[in-house]
């Protein structure tokens, strides 16, 4: 058993993070895993205010489970450093005026020590909580927009259109203090995907429905990295 884990984790490190990258899926048996090909640089501080960050090479930036797997095991070789494209987000854009300040989780955006950010619920689901090196906030995902799905690409909430401009879309270092629920986030989906405006609702509910059975069932609902 212990070789066998190790030879899963050997496998998902084989390829280097990166924000925009097509990945390709390998399956295994009843292992899949999600690889990222090299695009990336060694270390990564191109955002201003941004100190550099060692990549955890090959990690992809959302969890890869194996249902042979123990929780345990996920827990310990579940990677949580990345190198992750950021862009910003306000209320008060055209196509946000009809929540107002609301999230897509229902309650209100979040921009203190601990802020709300939106992101493809299938990659970093609901509650997934990060901070961004060299910065002293903690970010929760909270809410998802169109854009976004299918990508890599996290959402940063700001208050008005100038915190939003001056952020303005930059490469980051991430680290994933908890994962969120697939859970949550599939109920969520679900009460939406009737609606026929909301393709990218169906598309995150299909690729929850998609690997949520590879997931131990003590770890749907969330897990600290």
């Amino acid at each position: 058993m212990k070789k066998r884990i190790l030879s899963l984790l050997a496998l998902a490190v084989a390829g280097l993070c990166s924000s925009c990258q097509t990945n390709r899926l390998a399956d295994m048996g009843d292992y899949r895993v999600t690889a990222f090909a090299p695009a990336a640089p060694a270390s990564y501080g191109s955002a201003p205010g941004i100190q550099p960050v060692v990549l955890n090479a090959g990690a992809p930036p959302h969890p890869s489970y194996a249902s042979t797997l123990d929780p345990e095991a996920v827990r310990q070789y579940t990677p949580n450093e990345f190198v992750v494209k950021t862009t910003a987000y306000t209320h008060s854009e055209s196509d946000s005026l009809e929540y107002g300040t609301l999230n897509a989780a229902g309650s209100d955006l979040r921009y203190g020590r601990v802020r709300s950010a939106a992101a493809d619920w299938s990659r970093y689901p609901l509650g997934t909580r990060f901070r961004i090196k060299g910065l002293p906030y903690e970010y929760v995902v909270d809410d998802y927009g169109r854009a976004l799905v299918g990508t890599d690409t996290i959402d940063l909430y700001k208050p008005d259109y100038a915190a939003m401009n001056q952020w303005g879309a930059r490469d980051v270092g991430i680290e994933v203090l908890e994962w969120g629920s697939f859970e949550e986030s599939k109920r969520i989906l679900e009460s939406r995907s009737g609606k026929p405006d909301a393709p990218h609702v169906r598309k995150m509910l299909k690729d929850i429905d998609q690997k949520i059975d590879q997931i131990p069932v003590e770890l749907r609902k969330g897990f600290r990295a």
